[in-house]
């Protein structure tokens, strides 16, 4: 990146995350009355975003394994708090499927929301100010205060905009995320105290955290608070009672975001923070991780076969695929790790574009039922064959995105965990039974509802916001190189240096010693 202008590769990241609150802000000063106006100018806000993060590829240096397009200014200099933000081919991607699926949930809109339309877009704006700047964040308290602020619009969007049950749903999201927040921040306060205890220097620079030793007793109660806060956010099996909830009240394009980027917000943090802080608490405790992410596959997919409401059936599907990525982080090595991060971007694209299939026929029909629909391939083919392309690839087809990212995954769990991996495949099975079962009742058969025989086809706008969502899926299917090679020094980088710290507490440790002496045999150093 040498010939980039200093200028440009230091300021890129925080014109990526606060470009969007100058667009929210903007929005301030439009006239309400004016929907289309408020409406256009927040569109082209999100693809002006878009455009702004390309530069992150194009200028991304494959080979280099630490952080990238990196700015750190002292913030709190007193306390060791920085403002420090910087991407790498871990994070880089998120960001990228952050900015590209924000204009295309903008254009969702269009229809589906008539409300309080000015506050709506403010919301997604900041939203994604969020979003951005949770996978840019290095300093932890830098990136506690982004993951927070993701919250507010969230809840906002469900409580507002959302179906009948809205507030229950909102306030669900809310308080089960919150407590899991709660948890990581008093994780976030002991490990800045342990860090001047050892270094004598009050920091939170999450890079000074990495060099850190840190006592095995210490690293398995900080792992637990890291893992049940993102655990909550996954959400994993047994913590995701709220996500069905949330996402069948979300409005469209908020169920589209809160698949696709906000839920991959708690699978990168396990392995942006979880797993390289504490690598022996998270190699112990890696069966009990391992099986509740199984046991998520099978489950997600078997609440899934007997839904009746087509959003609720996606949603359920969520936490069978999200489990997969789980399995491929804690495999601990290179092929389940970028499987696993290819598997997140995977899941936003499918997912997102099923909720957006189901929000295209929901502002038709006002149903999502299963029932009431039958023999849509005959009236509306276009709307049919895009619906048919994106199940498959939801349910893994060779050629297709998902197939790749559960390929990965799938190899790199088999050698640590092979029963584990053999009972996650039952779960790939089940996904082909559901969807396609899904979509057997909802597109083929006879047109029994007279409602159904006129509904009018896909028009130019909702085919405008579909097709990159194919392109990336037959993309990624068919050339997943192009995704693969950005990540691969980084995560090799992280699994070696997960593998010496956790080499070096083992040598540590008393012949003999089980877990529970381990932990539980006395105070924590």
């Amino acid at each position: 990146m040498t010939w980039i202008p200093a200028c440009i590769s230091s300021n890129l990241l925080t014109a990526l995350i606060f470009f969007p609150l100058a667009g929210a802000l903007l929005l301030f000063f439009l006239p309400k009355r004016n929907l289309r106006l408020i409406r256009n100018v927040t569109l082209l806000v999100t693809l002006a975003e878009f455009l702004l993060s390309l530069p992150l590829v194009f200028w991304f240096d494959d080979a280099a394994k630490g952080m990238q397009f990196v700015q750190k200014v002292p913030w709190i200099p007193g306390y060791g708090i920085e403002y420090h933000v910087g991407v790498d081919g871990i994070s880089l991607w998120l960001v990228m499927l952050t900015t590209f699926l924000m204009p295309i949930a903008i254009l969702s809109t269009y229809e589906a929301v008539q409300k309080h339309v000015k506050e709506f877009m403010i919301f997604m704006l900041v939203l994604e100010v969020g979003m951005v700047g949770v996978f840019l964040a290095i300093d932890l308290f830098l990136f506690y205060i982004f993951w927070e602020i993701v919250l507010i619009p969230m809840y906002f969007l469900i409580g507002v905009w959302g179906s009948d049950r809205r507030i229950y749903s909102a306030i669900k999201f809310f308080l089960y995320t919150f407590a899991g927040s709660v948890l990581m921040l008093v994780a976030i306060i002991a490990l800045y105290f342990h860090h001047y205890a050892v270094t004598g220097v009050y920091t939170t620079n999450l890079l000074s955290m990495y060099e850190l030793s840190i006592p095995v007793k210490l690293q398995f109660w900080m792992f637990s608070a890291f893992a049940l806060a993102f655990a909550f956010k996954v959400p994993m099996f047994p913590f995701h009672t709220w996500l069905p909830d949330a996402h069948v009240d979300a409005p469209t394009a908020g169920s589209v975001i809160l698949a696709a980027v906000l839920l991959k917000m708690g699978t990168y943090g396990f392995l942006r923070f979880a797993i390289p802080l504490f690598p022996l608490a998270a190699a112990d405790l890696m069966p009990l991780v391992a099986t509740l992410a199984v046991v998520g596959i099978v489950y997600g997919a078997l609440v899934a076969m007997v839904q009746k409401d087509m959003k609720k059936l996606v949603a359920y599907s969520s936490v069978s695929h999200l489990g997969f990525v789980m399995l491929g982080l804690f495999a601990f090595n290179i092929q389940g790790i970028e499987g696993a991060i290819l598997q997140m971007v995977n899941h936003g694209i499918s997912t997102g574009a099923l909720f957006l299939l189901v929000g295209i026929l929901y502002e038709r029909r006002h149903t999502r039922l299963i029932s009431e629909y039958g023999g849509l391939f005959k009236v509306i083919p276009v709307y049919a064959t895009v619906f048919m392309i994106v199940t498959l690839s939801s349910l893994g087809l060779p050629g297709l995105n998902n197939f790749v990212g559960e390929f990965l995954i799938l190899m790199g769990a088999f050698r640590p965990m092979k029963g584990l991996t053999v009972a996650a495949t039952v779960g790939i099975v089940f996904a082909a039974v559901y969807m396609l079962w899904m979509y057997q009742r909802v597109m083929f058969g006879t047109i029994g509802n007279e409602k159904n025989r006129h509904l009018p086809d896909m028009n130019a706008r909702e085919v405008a916001y579909m097709l990159p969502l194919l392109l990336f899926v037959f993309w990624i299917g068919l050339y997943p190189q192009t995704f693969l090679r950005k990540m691969e020094a980084s995560v090799s980088a992280v699994v070696t240096r997960m593998e010496e710290k956790r080499q070096a507490a083992l040598a540590e440790r008393p012949p003999g010693e089980t877990l529970l002496a381990r932990y539980f045999g006395g105070a924590p150093d």
